[in-house]
């Protein structure tokens, strides 16, 4: 079962709200444990990286999406019921795009591997 807060975050992330979706996870990583602590440390990196590219700064961004994406990749890839590979993907295909210039915020999405609603986790 999928922790209401985290539920929050995935909205939060998915509606572009990088910044509040980094408070929400901050508080979710700082008393988790392992194996939760890597997933939550991991995700909240790549909610600030997406938070630096809608700010310009797409060094952080590189930085922080690489840092992030190894964490992920070291979880289950369906950790929490979430779909991580096709998050993964997603990341992959970012920081391939910031070999040149975004003329716009990042458009990626973090969902469930079965269809549920996050309402309901």
């Amino acid at each position: 079962m999928m922790r209401p807060e985290l539920a929050l975050a995935i909205t939060q992330f998915n509606s572009g709200e990088f910044y509040a979706c980094h408070d929400t996870l901050e508080a979710l990583w700082l008393e988790a444990s392992e194996p939760e602590r890597t997933f939550y440390q991991g995700l909240l990196q790549i909610a600030v990286a997406c938070y630096h590219l809608s700010r310009g700064n797409q060094r952080g961004a590189i930085l922080l999406l690489a840092e992030g994406r190894r964490r992920l990749e070291q979880c289950d890839p369906n950790f929490c019921g979430l779909d991580l590979t096709a998050f993964l993907t997603a990341v992959a295909a970012l920081q391939a795009q910031l070999q040149i210039p975004l003329d716009s915020e990042p458009k990626i999405q973090l969902h469930l591997a079965v269809a549920q609603s996050l309402d309901q986790a």
